[in-house]
């Protein structure tokens, strides 16, 4: 009999911690206090295991991603106009999200029981908000006077732009010390890698404890607000690939009946296999249905798999408004609008990783910049299989459109 993946594992952890924090709250069992203290403090401690990890291995990845691309940009043609597009579609998925999420949030909110609860549960703990500073100060903050200093304070916004100054200043080396110096921040990311692997061995139980805390304190009502999560989420990730389809439609001026013809196997592989990856093949195969020469499908689109998820950092910054939503935090225009930066620029970060890992690579950057609490990550990782289905479908919509677009640009050779 074949084991349960880990996913399986993690989400079995999560039913069975909402339902013994449940029933915990609905009896009023003896020692409950002791009992939901001790599993918060237990559950904290894993949570911290993965934080710790997180700093070395964004900045390491970021330095990499960054160097290789710049170097891929500076031969300039396709691949470099593909690269500019991608950060352009990458920024405005974000910011349509920025946008999108509190107006819906405001529509429809998260179950008003589960929301007071997790509030009246944060009030008596040691995560606190910080204040928004001043604008100038704000705009100063980006540019860290003292790198090691904003990475013992938490400070990802700055961080993560000496993280790609770094790399571009790495891509302008000579070829032996800028592979000397990849091959050692390759290796730092890649020893973080073996360490979150180990912690996340440990994700079952430890979303187990987190997800027992939040059931005590909210009772049934945490799996209606989860499947609240979910749908907004998902509206998010789909809405993120149909700007996708617009680059195709209006870009690419591709027919609407041939795109939606051309889309149809590449989205049924898409939720068939969860993996962009995967769907490479067919989305070949849909690209010269819709006329894209092999020169230009045959570099865009596999380069569009590796470097770009335009679901990635409007559904991560959508996750974030939600726990600010949930928290009760008025979130400043600053504050949102580091949120959209680090989000767009840390999803270059993900390439090649898990998805398990994924979620906190480049969400725990996003929160830091944001000043939110990551309680909750654990157990929005546990249902991320969910919406996880919208997000590969969105960035396959976003990969082919992209493609269909590039067919019509003038003036670039392939690089």
């Amino acid at each position: 009999m074949k084991a349960p993946s880990l996913t399986t594992l993690i989400l079995m952890g999560l039913v069975a911690g909402l339902a013994a924090g449940a029933a915990l709250h609905a009896v009023q069992a003896p020692g409950e206090a002791g009992i939901v203290s001790a599993a918060e403090a237990v559950g904290g401690v894993w949570l911290d295991a993965l934080r710790m990890t997180i700093i070395p291995l964004v900045f390491a990845l970021l330095v990499t991603g960054m160097a290789r691309a710049a170097e891929t940009a500076g031969r300039g043609g396709l691949a470099g106009r593909a690269l500019g597009v991608f950060a352009l579609l990458l920024l405005a998925s974000t910011s349509l999200a920025a946008l999108v999420v509190p107006a819906l949030l405001s529509a429809w909110p998260a179950p008003a029981d589960a929301a007071a609860a997790l509030r009246v549960s944060a009030a008596g703990s040691a995560v606190q908000i910080p204040e928004t500073p001043p604008l100038a100060e704000w705009l100063r903050a980006f540019i860290p006077a003292n790198p090691v200093k904003a990475a013992a304070e938490g400070a990802m916004a700055s961080l993560v732009v000496f993280a790609l100054i770094f790399g571009l200043a790495a891509s302008r080396l000579d070829d032996r010390r800028r592979e000397a110096l990849v091959l050692v921040f390759d290796g730092v990311q890649a020893a973080m890698m073996v360490i979150v692997r180990w912690v996340l061995v440990l994700a079952p139980a430890g979303v187990f404890l987190l997800a027992l805390t939040v059931g005590a304190r909210t009772g049934i009502a945490a799996v209606g607000l989860l499947g609240h999560y979910v749908i907004v989420i998902t509206v998010i990730c789909l809405m993120a690939g149909a700007l996708g389809l617009a680059a195709a439609l209006f870009g690419g001026r591709i027919p609407p009946r041939a795109l939606g013809s051309a889309m149809t196997p590449v989205g049924a592989m898409a939720l068939s296999t969860q993996s962009s990856l995967a769907c490479l093949p067919v989305m070949l195969a849909a690209c010269e249905r819709l006329g894209v020469p092999e020169r230009v499908r045959g570099l865009v689109l596999p380069m569009g798999v590796a470097l770009f998820r335009i679901t990635s950092p409007a559904g991560n910054l959508a996750v974030a408004l939600y726990v600010a939503h949930l928290y009760g935090v008025q979130l400043a225009p600053v504050q949102v609008l580091s949120g959209i930066l680090v989000a767009a620029l840390v999803s270059l970060a993900a390439v090649g990783v898990a998805s398990s890992v994924t979620f906190f690579t480049t969400l725990v950057p996003i929160f830091m910049s944001m000043g939110l609490p990551m309680e909750l990550l654990p157990l929005l990782l546990a249902v991320e299989t969910l919406p996880d289905f919208s997000r590969t479908l969105g960035n396959v919509a976003g990969h082919v459109g992209v493609t269909a677009w590039a067919r019509r640009w003038r003036g670039v050779d392939a690089a």
